[in-house]
């Protein structure tokens, strides 16, 4: 993996709304490279399970937030139901 590139998950491929927002988050990417491929794809999978277009933006947005401020999962979801 090259300096470039975002790390994805095990069950779900990181799409590229969210690839593009971590690019542009140093510090939401730094703890996105820190935590396990199994927590990416729960942070994937909370993101890309959002029914409309706006919802899934504002997931994205409230990812970058949580993970600058270090968390390390999604809060208050019951997780990836494809794992």
């Amino acid at each position: 993996m090259t300096k470039k590139d975002v790390a994805g998950g095990v069950v779900h491929q990181l799409p590229s709304d969210l690839r593009k927002a971590l690019a542009r988050a140093p510090a939401a990417r730094a703890v996105w490279e820190d935590i396990t491929p199994l927590a990416r794809s729960e942070w994937i999978c909370w993101v890309i399970s959002g029914k409309k277009a706006q919802t899934r933006s504002i997931r994205i947005e409230k990812a970058l937030s949580k993970l600058k401020s270090g968390m390390r999962r999604p809060c208050c979801w019951a997780g990836c139901p494809h794992r």
